[in-house]
């Protein structure tokens, strides 16, 4: 059977109309800005709602010395650098290919609103402009960003669209989660060629495992086992050995893999992460000191994450009385090691020399902006009560000859507007993973104590 194909004259062809991308209009909380002060870059081509409260919250928070302090104060730069002596009316645009921004004053709130919330407080006047946005605009989609998870209920009880703010969320949870990887049945050979030869190529290996930077291994054998790990720059597997570092031995294979990426010089940057009691701060600050003469100065550093809803104010005493609460954990790190020695010994005098020389400080994080941090070993702890945009900022200040070590859990988030996927450490995992001069080690077994191991376990 012959096809008979039908040709038509262009003229009869008509081009479809293509639909019109109606860009959508978000309203933003003030906890967006304070955590990401360039929020307002990130929503492409669509437009941006600020309510006037937020500009009212947001002058609270510009006085202090804190990351959110810094956050509230840029955004405000921010704001004055886009409007200049102009009016707001209108609303401005933020640049090429995005949207613009306005501002927007306080509306009415409707009947609906009024029996369900009675209190009058700066989240109720947020879901007010959102509702009355929403319906001057009904061929738009409107939405509300916020970080506060009850302020999202509420909206969407109302009818409003409300998300979280997701840029800098990490995607692959997996890489959080990260165990050591064990090999099983692993060549024979290979195991003797790194205790005899300290290394071998990684082609070598017959194995379908695609390594990747300063990843490390346990590889076992018929008759014997090999910590090892990765080096990417030639691509070798080298072996390695437990190492005591100013008087701190590892108890586990993790521990081990820690201390030797804390004290590899190549490494630069390091993110450990673990359960309360696993000794991630107390590997770090060990590996520090252990390497007091190559670096100018031991940085200790922790944000200050007030629990229980209590600011710094109800605390008595002076500044530093007050930060000095916060800042005990890791007085309680360097106490252990102290411990380990006779007062009367050599490292239990350099330690008590650094102190008194500024060269061993333990700080608030706040107390670190401004500074320039060249040949400088920098231990961050509790990062995982940062912001992505706060863990940038630090790792941005890092001069010639610096190390820094990020440690936190990632199951004891202090923030309420921060959770796994959107907090700074694992923003940094899942970002510089990969990187040569970068290494994430895991840790899983507490070492505190068996008490302490039980109850991370068991409650």
């Amino acid at each position: 059977m012959r096809l008979k194909y039908l040709f038509l004259p262009k003229s009869k062809f008509r081009e479809m109309p293509r639909k019109k991308i109606v860009s959508k209009i978000f309203v933003l909380d003030t906890n967006v800005i304070l955590h990401d002060h360039t929020c307002i870059y990130q929503f492409e081509e669509n437009d941006i709602v600020l309510p006037i409260v937020v500009l009212e919250e947001l002058d609270k928070f510009k006085r202090g010395n804190d990351l959110i302090n810094y956050q509230a104060r840029e955004f405000a730069r921010l704001l004055d650098e886009i409007v200049g002596d102009e009016l707001f009316n209108g609303g401005k645009p933020l640049g090429p290919n995005l949207g613009k921004l306005r501002i927007e004053t306080g509306k009415p709130y409707s009947e609906e609103l009024k029996n369900s919330f009675r209190e009058d407080i700066p989240d109720h006047q947020i879901l007010a402009i959102a509702e009355y946005t929403a319906k001057q605009h009904p061929g738009r989609k409107t939405i509300l960003v916020s970080k506060d998870i009850n302020l999202r209920m509420k909206a969407k009880s109302l009818g409003i669209q409300a998300e979280d703010y997701k840029s800098g969320q990490v995607r692959d949870i997996n890489v959080l989660e990260k165990n050591v990887v064990v090999f099983d049945n692993f060549s024979n050979e290979l195991i003797d060629k790194l205790y005899h030869d300290g290394y071998f190529n990684a082609s070598e290996a017959e194995w379908k495992y695609k390594a990747e930077a300063n990843e490390c291994f346990i590889l076992k054998g018929g008759n014997s086992s090999v910590l090892a790990r990765y080096d990417a720059s030639d691509k070798m597997i080298r072996r390695l050995e437990k190492k005591t570092v100013y008087g701190i031995k590892p108890r586990n294979a993790e521990q081990t893999f820690s201390i030797d990426v804390l004290m590899d010089p190549e490494i630069k940057l390091v993110a450990l992460t673990g359960k309360a009691g696993t000794g991630k701060t107390l590997l770090a600050l060990a590996a520090a000191l252990e390497q007091h003469k190559q670096f100018e100065q031991v940085l200790l550093a922790r944000p200050i994450v007030a629990l229980s809803n209590r600011d710094l104010g109800f605390l008595p005493g002076d500044a530093m009385e007050k930060i000095n609460p916060y800042m005990q954990p890791l007085y309680d790190n360097l106490g252990v090691i102290k411990h380990v020695f006779n007062p009367r010994s050599t490292e239990y005098q350099k330690i008590e020399e650094l102190q008194k020389e500024d060269r061993l400080v333990i700080t608030p994080l706040a107390y670190i902006r401004g500074r320039s941090l060249s040949n400088v070993y920098f231990i961050i702890d509790e990062a995982q009560n940062l912001t992505p945009h706060e863990v940038k900022t630090i790792i941005t200040r890092a001069g010639e000859g610096t190390k820094m070590v990020f440690t936190g859990d990632l199951q004891q988030i202090d923030s309420p507007y921060l959770d796994i996927r959107s907090n700074g450490l694992s923003y940094l995992t899942e970002r510089m993973k990969g990187q040569e001069i970068f290494a994430h080690i895991n840790l899983l077994k507490g070492e505190r104590s068996f008490l302490a191991e039980l109850a991370s376990n068991l409650l």
